[in-house]
């Protein structure tokens, strides 16, 4: 449809979008999402204590961001924590009951924004930034329409690859559209961050969305940007379609044993030691 009709997936997806509102109204709804989330990172830096569950999981964010704020050294691998520092930031809040956007869902909420907060503080001017938001977030929404759709996006229903899988293969999209990809790049992007969580089971320990949540939102996120990356290196020519790739997930999680998908029952909440 894009190649057909000559327009970028964040022009498609506006256009589609405008059987509804208004293109202002659409902006504007969309810069709000972007909001909510920014407000859940940045509060999620500033919150520090016990994660609550009984688990007693302490909070990171906030202690990393003071360390990463008052390092004065030239680290190059420093883009790494600070794009995990806003992961975790994100899911500690959602961990706390607090506000966060379900992108696509409250436990890979962390993801989308972590990847976009990093691409605005550092790699944008004042002036592109909601251009570059708008872009962004119309592109990973348009990959999780197809995950949505034409699979699914729930972790008892196909594990965390639904989840944790769908949200970083949408991040690696957006990515990609930040990086002038191509359509074929794009689409590339998404399908080998997909490709690369299949299989992703959901087994949080004690039934609360810390661990392995929190930590795996962090890790999916620099999944992103490297499928990303990878996908600018070729010419967007691949064996797997994204296609094929949403099916196959969908039917590894239906063959999934079910103790493996949001019940509790199987993998790391069981495998674990009580200290």
């Amino acid at each position: 449809m894009c190649k057909k009709n000559k327009l970028t997936i964040a022009q498609l997806i506006l256009e589609n979008e405008k059987v509804y509102k208004t293109e202002n109204e659409i902006k504007e709804n969309i810069l709000e999402i972007w909001q909510v989330m920014n407000e859940s990172v940045n509060n999620g830096l500033k919150s520090d204590g016990i994660l609550p569950g009984g688990l007693n999981v302490p909070k990171r964010a906030f202690k990393i961001h003071q360390k990463l704020k008052n390092t004065h050294t030239i680290d190059p691998l420093a883009f790494v924590d600070w794009i995990n520092l806003y992961a975790l930031a994100v899911n500690e809040e959602n961990a706390s009951g607090k506000r966060v956007v379900t992108a696509p869902t409250n436990g890979a909420a962390g993801i989308i924004p972590a990847v976009l907060h990093y691409i605005i503080n550092f790699l944008v001017k004042k002036e592109d930034k909601d251009k570059v938001i708008l872009n962004f977030l119309l592109t990973a929404g348009a990959v999780g329409l197809l995950y949505q759709r034409n699979a699914s996006i729930s972790g008892a229903d196909v594990g965390c690859q639904g989840e944790v899988g769908v949200a970083c293969s949408m991040a690696a999209a957006g990515m990609a559209e930040f990086l002038d990809a191509s359509i074929d790049q794009i689409e590339n992007a998404a399908e080998i961050a997909m490709e690369h969580n299949l299989g992703l089971t959901c087994d949080p320990i004690g039934g609360l969305v810390q661990i392995p949540c929190i930590e795996r939102n962090a890790m999916a996120a620099m999944k992103a940007v490297n499928a990303a990356r990878m996908a600018l290196n070729e010419d967007g020519k691949h064996y797997v379609s994204l296609d094929s790739v949403i099916k196959t997930m969908y039917d590894t999680g239906k063959d999934m044993q079910n103790k493996y998908k949001e019940t509790s029952k199987g993998g790391l909440a069981v495998n674990y030691i009580d200290c």
